[in-house]
């Protein structure tokens, strides 16, 4: 296996290698800093027009960053050689709306008439904040990011519906402050923050117990604030029940070839 350390400056279709012959499996947080890396949605075609419908009413929480043609499992829009099938540390996979498994690989589910969409990811601005001189602390302690189901709601497109997930990263009310001028420059990759301070104002009744990821490290003085999230598009695909679909794991991200400063002018071919 490929330790974590090896790739946090690695470029990424070295993640990508690695990730593609079963050498790493764990979170893409930190890894291949400054690229933008993407979350996953595989849907039949029949339903891809109305999943794109649902990516463009909720641009915060699901930022369109690549789509493919039917069966075509690549994307060079996003990157050199990449391959959806395999270039991802883990995915889920789902029947009539139930996770039936998690796999390394998806070669031997790919249908024909699958179309892949990649969805910004918040761990794309980390770099930035880190630049500076903002901690992240998931990074710093080789977590996986803490996610919650909030009581906000995406808007409906056909099947698709269901409330938004959101990511916390607690900081002082300084560092806040300035993280939502950073990452106002981020619109492909989540954008400003959708809340920070009370988590019972958006539904979230014990931030100790996030339904994705790892428990916050939160220290004196300092304020829990939440971004959108790329998980969200998971709990509309699971409420409209596709007969297949094949997800990221949480925290388990597609690393593009695109700059993150690409991803915050907005330079990117769909």
């Amino acid at each position: 296996m490929t330790s974590r350390e090896k790739l946090r400056e690695a470029a990424p279709k070295v993640v990508r290698n690695a990730i593609r012959n079963n050498q790493y499996m764990g979170d893409t947080s930190g890894l291949s800093g400054g690229y933008l890396q993407g979350n996953l949605a595989i849907l039949p075609s029949e339903l891809a027009t109305d999943f794109l419908r649902f990516c463009q009413r909720n641009p915060k929480p699901c930022p369109l960053i690549g789509v493919s043609d039917a069966g075509d499992p690549f994307l060079p829009a996003l990157g050199h050689d990449i391959d959806i099938r395999t270039d991802i540390p883990q995915y889920k996979v789902f029947k009539n709306g139930e996770l039936v498994d998690h796999v390394s690989h998806i070669t031997d589910l790919w249908q024909e008439d699958f179309v892949t969409f990649i969805l910004g990811c918040s761990f794309s601005f980390e770099e930035a904040l880190m630049a500076e001189g903002i901690p992240v602390r998931h990074i710093e302690k080789n977590k996986t990011v803490p996610m919650y189901r909030t009581n906000i709601q995406t808007v409906e497109a056909g099947p698709f519906s269901g409330e938004i997930v959101a990511t916390l990263r607690p900081l002082s009310v300084e560092n806040a402050i300035r993280a939502v001028e950073i990452t106002s420059r981020f619109p492909q990759a989540h954008g400003t923050p959708i809340h920070f301070g009370d988590p019972l104002a958006i539904g979230i009744t014990d931030i100790n117990n996030p339904e994705f990821g790892e428990p916050p490290d939160i220290n004196e003085g300092e304020v829990p604030v939440f971004w959108a999230c790329g998980v969200t598009p998971q709990i509309a695909i699971q409420n409209a029940k596709p007969s297949i679909c094949i997800t990221h794991a949480p925290g388990r991200m597609l690393i593009t070839d695109i700059l993150g400063a690409d991803a915050a002018r907005g330079s990117i071919r769909k």
